[in-house]
């Protein structure tokens, strides 16, 4: 992946939210360069209904989401996901993985917490936290994910554009209000 671009000159930071009602809540937000440094857009998509959770599947219940969220979205390049790859070094897929098979692009994975089998995550220390992100890739060495995680746009110990995608996808996107209005 070059240098601070998008291959196809879209990146997107993503996370889905699980609503009461049983549906979910997924958040997007878009930039033109892989440290996420020039924002171009956020989107959302709500969808009423989700499988529920199953153990070692949990990447059913989040695609379905993912898919309405980047619909009809061009050219994307690079898809940044909260959670992990891949779940061990021998390669069992997790949701980063699926995402790269279904999607055809390459997928970073930066999970907050570790996952006793994924010894091979790239932990990842950020801002002045003592606490790593572990870093995980689809599609793309694992190190350059790592080293394009450590530079995404962020004071914080999470990029902020997964903080921006998270917020989002919990609470929706800002009520429009009567000064958003375009003029007739």
């Amino acid at each position: 992946m070059e240098a601070g671009g998008c291959p196809d000159g879209v990146c997107a930071a993503v996370d889905v939210h699980y609503l009461r009602t049983g549906g979910a809540r997924a958040a997007a937000v878009l930039a033109a360069d892989a440290t996420f440094a020039h924002v171009l857009a956020a989107r959302t998509a709500v969808l009423p209904q989700v499988l529920p959770y199953r153990p070692g599947e949990f990447y059913l219940r989040e695609l379905a989401p993912l898919r309405a969220v980047l619909d009809e979205l061009s050219g994307l390049g690079l898809l940044v996901v909260d959670g992990y790859a891949d779940l061990d070094p021998s390669g069992r897929p997790g949701l980063g993985a699926h995402a790269h098979a279904e999607f055809g692009i390459p997928v970073i994975g930066v999970a907050k917490s570790r996952f006793r089998t994924a010894t091979h995550a790239v932990p990842v220390v950020r801002g002045t936290s003592a606490r790593p992100l572990f870093v995980t890739a689809a599609g793309m060495p694992a190190a350059d994910a790592a080293d394009l995680v450590r530079r995404m746009a962020g004071r914080y110990r999470l990029p902020d554009a997964l903080r921006r995608a998270d917020t989002l996808a919990r609470v929706g996107p800002p009520a429009a209000t009567a000064t958003d209005r375009q003029p007739d």
